[in-house]
């Protein structure tokens, strides 16, 4: 009998590279898209040693959860760095209070499912640098084609409501 669509296996999902200038940061493997979830998004990610997933941000929307596969690694929250391992299990809040990011230790790759709920429009704050994301038509990873907004805005540069508008 054939397998339906919605049971799939993860040797069977190739890891898609996330780079920048021509370095691989992590990979990551669309586990719920790939099943067809909607609202529910779930996605391995293997990050090599040293590197980071993603950037410091928190979700106004969407709340994550991270579970450790493999590896050795810390986590940033807003009150302070936190060594993670295999079986370590976070959950991150909405709001600045979620603030996180995870990076591999120096010795190791770093393996982790990450599970999330796929609620937009989408607005993301980014700590460290001063600025916001806003997603719409599409939440965070997800499918891009879809979106009707992807912007990165810097908060230092606010405007009226009325700007722009004559």
């Amino acid at each position: 009998m054939p397998r339906p669509n919605n049971l799939i296996h993860t040797d069977d999902i190739n890891w898609t590279d996330h780079t920048r200038n021509g370095k691989v940061l992590f990979r990551r493997k669309a586990l719920g898209q790939t099943a067809g979830g909607n609202k529910l998004g779930t996605s391995l990610y293997e990050v090599p040693p040293g590197e980071r997933l993603w950037t410091y941000h928190y979700h106004c929307a969407n709340e994550e959860a991270l579970c450790v596969l493999e590896g050795e690694g810390t986590v940033r929250l807003p009150d302070g760095e936190h060594p993670i391992g295999p079986g370590d299990f976070l959950a991150f809040k909405v709001g600045p209070k979620g603030a996180h990011v995870v990076q591999a230790g120096p010795g190791s790759s770093l393996r982790v499912l990450i599970v999330s709920t796929m609620i937009e429009p989408e607005v993301n704050g980014y700590p460290d640098s001063d600025k916001v994301a806003v997603f719409a038509g599409s939440p965070p990873g997800a499918d891009r084609s879809l979106r009707t907004l992807d912007l990165y805005l810097r908060t230092d540069d606010p405007v009226d409501y009325w700007y722009g508008e004559e």
